[in-house]
């Protein structure tokens, strides 16, 4: 058999008789349909789970009526744009949910883990469109320098919260769409350092 580069594979694929069939999957940023590489490491899995972890576990405990969703979740926009965020958190929205398909319009924070393949879209459209059209949060995490990047949605604008790193003393974030919750990153990254 072939030698396989299975972190080429698209997400949905597989490969029968010799050829590769399923559904791809994508996103679409700008009007252009952009292709989704499976997740790129194990990393960004265990990234995601604390974070789903860690809000799920808020919302419980404080009878609040949200919701926190990962990778699988589709968002689409106004524009036409769909996303997979990493992390979505919707605080009561119940027409949010078309259909038990997708979410309908902007979560109310959003988190996107970054990797090589992610980081323009990242940093640029995807954080342009969450802005327009309503995420009032937005972080980027970024696994390989164990930080955060915090912005707020202000009036229509996202601000520079700032960017909370392990080796610094700037390391919990105030989660502004909710009253009291604070996420240590040292949490976060809790597997990298032990």
């Amino acid at each position: 058999m072939e030698n396989i580069a299975y972190d080429l594979i698209p997400q949905g694929r597989e490969l029968i008789g010799g050829e590769w069939v399923g559904e791809v999957d994508y996103e679409i940023i700008g009007g252009e349909k952009v292709y989704i590489a499976p997740a790129p490491n194990i990393s960004h899995g265990i990234i995601v789970s604390r974070l789903v972890t860690m809000f799920n576990i808020y919302i419980w405990e404080n009878n609040i009526d949200a919701f926190t969703l990962a990778d699988n979740a589709d968002v689409y926009l106004a524009d036409g744009s769909h996303f997979r965020p990493d992390v979505s958190v919707l605080i009561r929205k119940p027409k949010a949910i078309n259909k038990e398909k997708f979410i309908d319009g902007a979560p109310d924070l959003v988190v996107e883990v970054l990797s090589e393949s992610t980081k323009k879209n990242d940093f640029g459209k995807k954080k342009d469109d969450y802005e327009k059209y309503g995420v009032k949060e937005y972080w980027i995490v970024d696994p390989e320098n164990r930080s955060v990047k915090v912005y707020h949605n202000i009036e229509g604008k996202f601000t520079d919260d700032d960017e909370y790193k392990i080796n610094s003393n700037k390391t919990e974030i105030k989660v502004s769409i909710f009253k009291d919750l604070t996420v240590d990153i040292r949490n976060i990254f809790k597997w990298w350092l032990n």
